[in-house]
């Protein structure tokens, strides 16, 4: 039997590279061995990516892309296909937990340094990998044809309507039509379910292609490939295969337990997986009382709703997506991992977590002064994060330090006195007090050695 799966393997080897792509991407490739539990959700957004295709195949076996039909499709699935209420909602909740996976993902890079040389361009693929997934989950959120897909899908199209000279023609280009209608169903369906599941799959094979080129980051920030053995093997690796596939199987089936759990206990979260209004089929003359994006859109739907002409909103939005693109230009810091990272460093991740967190929350809720009012003031620091990770990336002398301080602290009253007006200035004045206070902390405290100066990177990874 040996025998004949060996003849038969070198009859593939002569016609097909299968045990050189075996060696390259798992027998052989020598990954760090101190990953740790965040070097799990690279593996998981794959199995993620699978069973989404997977269920979205059997979906579209019984899926009408017509106005008139597409509400009542989604309702033959869940109540009258056999087990097609299980594949919806492994479907829905599987788009919740691509993105809940993706964003752990990417802050494991964040903490590690993983977008620093030489993976800037495996950053680069990785974002355009998230723009892809967020393109294709816009998409698919209108194909239920619910109120909430309905006037969600209204609402964002809207937004490029807002672009100077070329907006209105580009709404009604995307749309298909001046309104949401059958067209733009229709060119939404070929788009989630051909054309961007294409994109999505080249871009995470060159991504992974990419990754075993220069090898994977660990949680020590060191090039396990600088220290080889006499075989030429890292002293500080081990192979992938049997080590990490094994690893990672564990992490996939507590990952589908707690998933199975959701799918079959609480596959509406409340509203946030799929939302109330969804279940209430699309009309046309009768907008809900708040509209909102789901929760893997909703930090920038905040940033966006937090300046009042729609242009600059916008161009703010745009901005907060497009400036994780320039990350490994922004750190520039030779220390990768926040194990060696400053203090103040490590602190500035926390408020990044923190308010990138709280812009989703308030995304989700109903527009009042004081949410507006946490709305600005926590998209100010979001993008007052990337500004001090290039401020950390080296040491900088006492005037360079106040200089911007005061210069930051002078712009963002300039701006609160522009747009400040009676209503709103109790509002106003304790919330300068959240950006000034961020600024002081990492822009005032640096000056102090032991709270601004990183750790000595040992040569060696640490188990």
């Amino acid at each position: 039997m040996t025998e004949k799966a060996g003849g038969l393997i070198a009859w593939i080897d002569e016609r097909f590279p299968l045990t050189r792509l075996w060696n390259d991407h798992l027998a052989k490739y020598y990954a760090p061995k101190n990953f740790n539990l965040w070097y799990f959700f690279g593996s998981l957004a794959l199995l993620v990516l699978v069973m989404q295709i997977v269920t979205g195949i059997f979906l579209t076996m019984h899926y009408k892309p017509d106005a008139a039909l597409a509400f009542a499709s989604v309702e033959y699935i869940m109540r009258d296909v056999e087990w097609g209420w299980l594949i919806r909602y492994m479907h829905s909740t599987g788009a919740s937990a691509f993105f809940i996976i993706i964003y752990l993902h990417m802050f494991r890079g964040l903490m590690y340094g993983s977008f620093k040389k030489p993976r800037e361009l495996l950053w680069l693929i990785g974002m355009f990998i998230y723009l892809t997934l967020m393109a294709e989950a816009f998409m698919g959120y209108l194909l239920p044809w619910g109120q909430m897909s309905y006037w969600g899908a209204q609402v964002i199209i809207n937004l490029f309507g807002a672009i100077p000279y070329i907006g209105p023609d580009l709404a009604v280009w995307i749309r298909g039509d001046y309104v949401v209608s059958d067209a733009t169903l229709n060119r939404f369906f070929a788009f989630h379910v051909i054309a961007l599941p294409l994109v999505l799959v080249g871009l995470v094979f060159v991504h992974i292609m990419a990754l075993h080129e220069v090898g994977s980051n660990n949680p020590d920030g060191i090039d396990i490939k600088a220290d080889k053995n006499a075989d030429g093997n890292p002293r500080d690796g081990v192979p992938f295969h049997p080590y990490y596939t094994v690893k990672d199987t564990v992490g996939a089936v507590v990952f589908l337990l707690l998933f199975t759990v959701v799918v079959f206990y609480v596959p509406e979260m409340g509203g946030y997986f799929l939302e109330h209004n969804n279940f209430i089929e699309a009309n046309p003359l009768l907008t809900p009382e708040h509209i909102s994006p789901l929760w893997y859109f909703t930090p920038f739907y905040t940033v966006l709703r937090a300046i009042p002409d729609p242009w600059y909103g916008v161009l703010a939005m745009t901005a907060a997506i497009l400036i994780l693109f320039f990350l490994p230009w922004i750190d520039r810091n030779p220390v990768r991992s926040v194990r060696y990272r400053s203090f103040l460093y490590k602190l500035n991740l926390a408020f990044f977590v923190i308010a990138f967190v709280y812009l989703g929350y308030l995304g989700t809720l109903s527009v009042n002064p004081l949410r507006t009012e946490m709305a600005v003031r926590f998209s100010e620091l979001y993008f007052l994060f990337f500004f001090v990770l290039w401020v950390y990336s080296k040491r900088r002398s006492a005037v360079f330090y106040t200089g911007w301080f005061a210069a930051l602290v002078g712009l963002i009253t300039l701006y609160d006195y522009l747009r400040g007006y009676d209503e709103i200035w109790p509002l106003i004045m304790p919330g300068w007090l959240i950006p000034a206070i961020y600024l002081a902390i990492h822009l005032l405290l640096p000056m102090v050695e032991r709270l601004g100066s990183d750790k000595a990177v040992p040569a060696r990874v640490r188990m």
